[in-house]
């Protein structure tokens, strides 16, 4: 293979996803390793393994293609112990026997989805529409135990925002004993309803999609207690639901159920517990001028009751038990990955870059687990830790030797080789790309910016994520490859994230350029800021175009993929967090519409937009091109047919690549 060979290898191995481990689970006692792997690195069918921590053997426990099935397993839940595993494969649910490797079918009434068992391992909740269902583990006694009273009503699912934008992706939760359940009941009749069609074929029906405009109404969601034993009682849980509209998280651990809300202007969050006959109290109350930053895994609880959940203090982001810090200063909380007695888990970062595993006990305070660049993950259990950095996962467990999970994801056919930098008065990070063998000599380079630079994402880590094989197969074809993370990134600290509150477009731009700048003033042999173009996808698209229209005494060209151009047009909690409520600060939206801009267009402009995007929906592009056209702005748009907000096809993702290289070099005259 070469180098040109990248794009289709994307989308071959799914972004080398493919043949690495997921998912992996210690048993209750540590003895095992549960989780999932294909066979190879394009190979797309996932199986379930198991990895004994004593021996270092690995077993194939569930091989998708002996059950008669075509498609792989894409999760499982276990009992509190793990020796029994649940899934749903091809329609069917499933229960297997993870020591023995022996599995068979459960006859249900509909296709299972959100497969849960309970801890016990007496039954296996399921939804299926809208409804949330439970069977016995023996197969009998398959019923409803709450159904949708109408269309667009479910139980047991997680709504769209919860999904996307809070870290909660899931819509019902076991008590303890398995007699009960914690569900979401989620009514989206007063949402927005959108349709998607392919223009391809006429003759297709429209997808409808309820989705939230900033501005307009949420899902309504409640939670209900639902026993299942004796009198199966349905109980709501109630509180402030006027003042407290987000439900950001719940569970339900041995003290209880609990429940953590939030504020529609997402300046307060309240933690809840929850009691038997719905009535809650108040545990936590965390308050921001701004917003209150949301983490995964948080709030939750030790084994003795402490509440477990983070506090911005000053400019580090804390993680706090019982309400008290007990992270140092500059120390970043990203979030907990679990409790095991009065242990906690979790990731945190000293440099933005990095991401590193620690610890915290009560009694012996924080320690970090991991080391050298990345950023690292894990879980433990039973005495066994399971350490992630990238694809690579490795097995600890009392002082043994380290086990690693085998991977068989391919290798990128093309080696990233990022110059780290710290740029100008704010130190942004950055990384600059060359062409392989390119020497100072031999002249300077067109430049290509190839940003993300928006909240919830970092692009330059040490991670070796697979956008930074991306970056540098543009490098490779004569760029200078620049990648900048400026203001709103994470894991900064709370006053880098909020310092873009009210604009998400000038602060931004405004490092991007200073990066650049600064690049040039320390590599003037290397870059030529006569010929610069701009790349991005997402809010990395919306950067894009944002660039040439306000910007092209300094930009040239750009490429805008999936661009959301205007901010009216995207979900209420992910806009309203940075830019308020569109009705009480319409100016914050204003300042941020490339629709408004689009009479200023003076440099080449693609937009690529996927037909089928449920997230910036293609109303975006084709709204601003409609505006350029109008104002007599040339520009090329790229429609791709069945596309969602990243295509996936083999075929389109090469495609596509080509075509933006084309596109650039023929822009800057770099053919």
């Amino acid at each position: 293979m070469t180098t040109d060979s990248l794009p289709r290898q994307l989308a071959r191995t799914r972004h080398f996803t493919l043949g690495a481990p997921a998912q992996a689970a210690p048993t209750a006692d540590g003895a095992t390793v549960l989780f999932l792997r294909s066979r190879g690195g394009a190979d797309p069918v996932h199986c379930l393994w198991a990895l004994d921590t004593a021996t270092g053997e690995e077993r194939l426990v569930i091989d998708p293609s002996a059950l008669g099935s075509t498609g792989g397993i894409a999760s499982y839940s276990t009992d509190a112990t793990g020796r029994y595993a649940a899934f749903a494969l091809d329609g069917t649910l499933w229960l297997a026997d993870t020591a023995t490797g022996s599995s068979h079918p459960l006859a249900t009434a509909a296709p299972p989805r959100e497969v849960r068992l309970d801890p016990t391992g007496r039954r296996i909740a399921y939804v299926s529409g809208g409804a949330l269902r439970v069977v016995s583990t023996d197969g009998t006694d398959d019923r409803a135990v709450a159904e949708p009273e109408a269309e667009d009503v479910s139980y047991g699912l997680a709504e769209y925002v919860a999904v996307g934008e809070m870290y909660r992706d899931r819509g019902y939760w076991w008590s303890p004993d398995g007699t009960a359940l914690l569900t979401a009941r989620v009514d989206e009749r007063a949402v927005a309803r959108w349709f998607l069609a392919d223009p391809a074929d006429p003759g297709r029906s429209p997808r409808a999609v309820r989705y939230p405009l900033a501005g307009t109404a949420n899902a309504e969601v409640t939670l209900w207690l639902l026993g299942l034993d004796g009198r199966r009682t349905r109980t709501e849980v109630r509180w402030d639901r006027a003042a407290f509209e987000y439900l950001t998280a719940a569970g339900w651990d041995d003290h209880g159920p609990y429940a953590a809300v939030q504020s529609r202007d997402q300046r307060t969050v309240r933690t809840l517990a929850v009691g038997a006959d719905g009535a809650t109290r108040v545990l936590a109350e965390r308050t921001d001028p701004h917003w209150v930053e949301l983490l995964p895994g948080v709030p939750v609880r030790t084994a003795g009751g402490a509440l477990v959940d983070t506090a911005d203090d000053g400019d580090t982001r804390h993680l706090t038990v019982d309400g008290k810090p007990v992270t140092p200063a500059g120390l970043q909380l990203r979030g907990v990955l679990g409790t095991e007695g009065e242990r906690v888990l979790f990731t945190a970062s000293a440099e933005p870059t990095e991401t590193h595993l620690w610890t915290y006990e009560p009694d012996t305070g924080i320690r970090q687990l991991s080391s050298g660049p990345g950023v690292h993950g894990g879980i433990g259990r039973g005495g066994t830790l399971v350490l992630t950095n990238g694809g690579l996962s490795t097995v600890l467990r009392d002082g043994r030797a380290p086990l690693p999970l085998t991977s068989y994801a391919e290798p990128p056919v093309v080696t990233a080789r990022p110059e780290p930098l710290r740029l100008g008065p704010r130190e942004l990070r950055a990384h600059l790309f060359l062409p392989v063998g390119h020497r100072a000599g031999d002249g300077p380079l067109p430049v290509l910016l190839d940003p993300y630079a928006g909240p919830a994402m970092q692009k330059v880590t040490t991670g070796g994520a697979w956008y930074e094989q991306v970056s540098q197969w543009f490098a490779d074809q004569g760029f200078a490859v620049l990648v900048v993370d400026g203001r709103g990134t994470p894991g900064r600290g709370p006053h880098w994230e909020k310092s873009i509150w009210g604009d998400k477009a000038g602060p931004a731009l405004e490092d991007q350029i200073e990066g650049l700048h600064e690049t040039a003033r320390l590599r003037p042999e290397l870059l030529d800021l006569g010929r610069v173009a701009i790349r991005g996808w997402s809010y990395g698209g919306f950067l894009a175009a944002l660039a040439v229209l306000r910007r092209p005494d300094v930009f040239h060209a750009a490429s805008a993929g999936a661009a959301p151009t205007d901010h009216r047009l995207y979900d209420t909690h992910w806009q309203e967090r940075f830019l308020g409520h569109p009705d009480e600060h319409p100016g914050h939206y204003d300042s941020c519409d490339l629709i408004a801009e689009a009479p200023k267009l003076s440099r080449p402009l693609l937009l690529v937009q996927g037909l089928a995007d449920d997230n910036v929906f293609p109303v975006h592009a084709l709204r601003l091109s409609a505006a350029l056209l109008a104002a007599g702005r040339p520009h090329e748009v790229l429609p791709l047919r069945g596309a969602g907000h990243r295509p996936t096809d083999e075929a389109t993702v090469e495609d596509l690549l080509r075509h933006e290289l084309g596109f650039l070099r023929r822009s800057l005259g770099a053919e």
